[in-house]
């Protein structure tokens, strides 16, 4: 769409108010996909998610939702860009508990509010991280990783999908709480770091349990501990951190976010769809195969939601002493 930002605005709220008195009548904003921004590589959780999202709420839109990765400093590189595009509803997030959660806390110089930027959709899904090993790595429980950092000079290193992320600092503690020397490796993205882990490359991986849920069924990697409250029905086996001696629990979210400015009447669009989509079984299937828990799709709540976890990340960040520029 051409011109100026207000201009852009002021189209969108036209389309909207012709469409509310026609609605069987396509609008401009319809005929062009929307720009999904999903700030980690291919492969990870948090595409996987917006992939499924993507396709379901396009179905529910009339218009296609193409699923664009921004990887780049544990998730701001891409939420910034979404932060600064035209609020025209035709750009939005996959937000996630890196980007809006502890990325606040954990940069210096971070170049968006991770509230006050954007306007709030909807929160879409919650997961547990999972450490995998290379099933070549010795360690099989977190006390025989604790007892290798400790043999080994240089300690024992730990992949996640980024600095900035929740899985960071589960790495970050699991190191303070234990005293192990654990070396965290960042990736652009969960899916290179998968790979890296399965090559032997890395011996193990702080992942969101949704992106790793295939490669242990395959047994290409490893379950060692579960940041769940309690054992997860998809692994009943893998005992948690808690049941190893370590208290750790950790979910990773997924949430749509827009523009700060987007107007009501799109976003409220946006939000039903993302709401229609939740309520979908086909879609709550897909979500519990990965190990998800969906969301309740609310503007109002998901803003709350932000706002409580950057309260409880930021003592845990500046505890781990874990500082990016």
């Amino acid at each position: 769409m051409a011109g100026t930002p207000i201009g852009r605005r002021a189209l969108v709220l036209a389309v909207a108010s012709t469409a509310a008195v026609a609605p069987a009548r396509p609008s401009l904003a319809q005929s062009q996909p929307i720009r999904l921004v999903v700030p980690f590589a291919p492969g990870g959780t948090t595409d996987l998610v917006a992939r499924i999202v993507a396709q379901a709420m396009g179905e529910r839109l009339g218009q296609t939702i193409l699923v664009e990765n921004r990887p780049g400093a544990g998730a701001t590189v891409g939420s910034q860009q979404v932060a600064q595009a035209a609020p025209d509803g035709q750009t939005l997030l996959m937000s996630n508990i890196a980007s809006q959660g502890i990325a606040p806390t954990l940069y210096r110089t971070l170049r968006y509010d991770a509230v006050r930027d954007f306007a709030h959709i909807g929160l879409i899904v919650e997961s547990p991280s999972v450490w995998v090993a290379n099933p070549r790595f010795p360690a099989k429980t977190l006390a025989e990783v604790a007892a290798a950092a400790r043999a080994e000079g240089p300690g024992v290193d730990i992949a996640s999908s980024g600095s900035g992320s929740s899985n960071h600092l589960l790495i970050v503690q699991f190191g303070r709480l234990t005293g192990a020397k654990v070396n965290h490796v960042p990736y652009r993205g969960a899916g290179p770091a998968m790979t890296d882990v399965i090559a032997g490359v890395v011996p193990m991986m702080s992942d969101s349990l949704p992106s790793s849920v295939a490669h242990l069924k395959q047994g290409s990697v490893r379950a060692v501990a579960m940041s769940s409250t309690a054992r997860h029905p998809l692994f009943p086996d893998v005992a948690t951190f808690r049941e190893q001696g370590v208290d750790l629990v950790s979910t990773s979210w997924f949430g749509l976010l827009a523009p700060a400015g987007t107007p009501a009447p799109v976003t409220q669009r946006l939000g039903a769809a993302l709401r229609a989509t939740l309520a979908d079984p086909t879609v709550a299937a897909r979500f519990a195969e990965f190990g998800g828990t969906a969301g309740s799709g609310n503007a109002e709540d998901y803003a709350s939601f932000i706002k409580s976890q950057i309260a409880y990340w930021e003592p845990v960040v500046r505890a781990s002493g874990a500082q990016v520029d």
